[in-house]
């Protein structure tokens, strides 16, 4: 989906403390970033911040990063993730977002940022084969997330899209992780808690009103 230009967010985003504007100056540093040390989880392509928005203020021991490509979608996202910080009577201090190309994520992070957890909720399926490098699952990017998540590191998985959903999952074996669990109607499931975090993003919550299931993983890079 395009979205459309929005004039405030770039001098907005300059203006928030939680935003990164040049996040390579921040290799092998970003858990200098914030004020405790702590697991520091990534959301790929966490757009509009729903998911983070949702996570980041009832997690306080948890550390968050979130990743897109653009200013577009950030500006929003940053404004929601105050809101929820301030539903909870606190700033938000335990987020970070940023702009960045994840196929050049390794530019922004090295192995000295240890990453405890990926999340990749509904990014694009890229459905044409000659594309499919630009998955976000692909061995090609799994090697580059390698790096830097944890020896026991995991990577929670959600998307609708059949196909992409079977790729991944081959992919993840492929490239040496273990699935832990995996559904094909998350929330219908009988025991979601299984997955714990159902926190939602825009899209799922879109793609549930229109009927449409809900497909994902866990896995955990093979010792």
């Amino acid at each position: 989906m395009r979205m459309r230009n929005k004039p405030w967010a770039a001098p907005e985003l300059d203006a928030c403390p939680f935003f990164v504007r040049k996040p390579e100056a921040y290799s092998g540093r970003w858990h200098e970033f914030f004020p405790r040390r702590q697991p520091l989880h990534l959301e790929l392509g966490c757009g509009k911040g729903v998911f983070l928005a949702e996570l980041a203020p009832k997690t306080p021991e948890i550390n968050y990063l979130g990743i897109d490509l653009k200013d577009t979608v950030l500006g929003p996202g940053k404004r929601l993730i105050e809101q929820a910080f301030h539903e909870y009577g606190k700033e938000p201090d335990n987020v970070v977002l940023t702009a960045h190309d994840i196929e050049q994520i390794l530019t922004m992070m090295n192995e000295q940022d240890t990453v405890e957890r990926i999340y990749i909720n509904f990014c694009n399926p890229w459905p044409k084969p000659k594309h499919w490098k630009r998955r976000l699952t692909h061995p090609r990017q799994l090697e580059k997330y390698k790096i830097f998540l944890a020896k026991d590191g995991e990577i929670w998985f959600k998307t609708d899209d059949e196909n992409l959903f079977a790729d991944s999952l081959h992919y993840m074996e492929e490239s040496g992780f273990d699935i832990l669990r995996k559904t094909t109607d998350l929330h219908g499931e009988e025991h979601p808690e299984q997955f714990a975090e159902l926190c939602m993003t825009e899209h799922e919550k879109m793609f549930l009103e229109k009927g449409i299931k809900i497909k994902a993983f866990i896995a955990k890079i093979r010792s």
